[in-house]
């Protein structure tokens, strides 16, 4: 074994980034990927699924989003679903010509933002994990969606159909995919999911037609 003494400590600095490089790189392996490709009943591809991943044991502690907006426009909200992670704040920007009346009296938050134009003034927190369901009490057609995650691991999907998952530690999941064509209650059945070391890819074929 060589003496620590004959390696300048300018030796030891220039390797040090290396060392470094080679952990983060060995941290990042063992994260993986998880692509859930959902379908509607005749196969076809559903925007605006979600997909949840759950740890079977302990559950992992997740910090809130960015604040993010569900406009309103064209007596439309903006997006239809939007996927958050509790604790996120929403504010609710109406940019018609016409006043709304923003409202959810689902479970997990229950709140009305009455007759108003522009943007409120505060903006709603969701801090309790689950499914709300949006209205406009002045505009029966207008609708929208609020998932929010108690998992670090979740995603919607594009119009493709496909949602990915990154970053996922190795170990045994809960995987629940919902759909606005859904029932709020009772939730997603659950499918078990064993994280390895390579990335994975699942199918799931909901029981709804997809719009045209």
């Amino acid at each position: 074994m060589q003496d620590p003494s004959l390696f300048p400590h300018a030796t030891v600095a220039k390797l040090l980034p290396a060392l470094c490089g080679l952990l983060m790189t060995g941290q990042a392996a063992q994260a993986t990927s998880l692509t859930v490709n959902v379908t509607d009943a005749a196969g076809k591809p559903l925007i605006d699924a979600v997909a949840l991943l759950d740890p079977a044991s302990a559950k992992v502690a997740v910090k809130p989003g960015a604040d993010v907006e569900i406009s309103q426009s064209k007596r439309t909200f903006h997006p239809r679903v939007t996927l958050i992670t509790t604790g996120t704040k929403v504010t609710f920007p109406n940019f018609d010509t016409v006043r709304h009346h923003v409202y959810s009296f689902s479970p997990i938050k229950t709140f009305e933002l009455k007759l108003y134009a522009g943007v409120p003034n505060l903006p709603i927190t969701f801090d309790k994990p689950g499914f709300a369901v949006l209205g406009c009490n002045i505009h029966d057609t207008m609708a929208a969606w609020v998932v929010v995650a108690d998992t670090p691991w979740s995603a919607r999907t594009a119009a493709d159909g496909l949602a990915r998952i990154e970053n996922i530690p190795p170990g045994n999941y809960r995987l629940r995919v919902w759909h606005p064509a859904l029932p709020l209650t009772p939730e997603p059945a659950a499918i078990a999911i064993t994280v390895g070391a390579s990335d994975l890819a699942h199918s799931a074929k909901l029981a709804v037609t997809a719009e045209p």
